[in-house]
């Protein structure tokens, strides 16, 4: 008997009720999808004035042509395929990545430097006194000539580095003369008689 006296002061178990939504809700969200409806309807998207806007107009936004003969920008090239290891400030990455910076191999030869980035190292390689032993990729694939030289040009041009420009003829003379090759140099062993 205890037991049902206790179940008689229990509230029973709650539950959600089915009511509607409030008419004036249901109202104000109505109006506000026929007005934004209306409005994007009516917008004169085509016709604005540019003085709304940031006064550029379609042809200030499309990226310009590729002219032939047009000069490279070595800092973009730099910027896009090498700055990922070499680092912004061509001090790479210590024990990993050699240094751009002061690198006899940027400073020597220009065809030597043509060289090692048309077709890559790997295996330990010494640059300002201090070993790397990683792979840098080949980049005569993915470049043309005109940009070889430009971004050659202007890493030995950087961070204190006072080397001659690289002439785009100077990288179409190394890619044909080495083009049988097909595995990077060997590091030292290979690159060494060539400084």
């Amino acid at each position: 008997m205890q037991c049902n006296l206790q179940q008689q002061r229990e509230y029973g178990e709650p539950h959600e009720g089915y009511g509607a939504v409030p008419w004036f809700v249901t109202s104000i969200v109505a109006g506000l999808l026929v007005f934004g409806v209306v409005y994007i309807v009516r917008a004169p998207i085509n016709s604005m004035p540019p003085a709304r806007g940031d006064a550029r107009v379609l042809a200030e936004l499309q990226t310009p042509p590729k002219v032939a003969g047009a000069a490279v920008d070595g800092a973009a090239v730099y910027t896009a395929r090498c700055a990922s290891c070499h680092q912004a400030t061509g001090a790479g990455v210590p024990g990993v990545f050699p240094p751009l910076a002061g690198s006899e191999w940027v400073q020597g030869k220009d065809s030597t430097l043509a060289a090692i980035v048309l077709h890559g190292v790997s295996g330990p390689l010494t640059v300002k006194g201090v070993t790397y032993n990683g792979a840098m990729p080949a980049f005569g694939g993915q470049l043309q000539d005109a940009e070889l030289a430009a971004v050659l040009t202007h890493i030995r041009s950087q961070w204190g580095n006072a080397g001659t420009p690289v002439k785009g003829d100077v990288v179409a003379e190394i890619r044909k003369s080495s083009a049988a090759r097909k595995q990077p140099f060997k590091g030292d062993a290979e690159l060494a008689p060539m400084k």
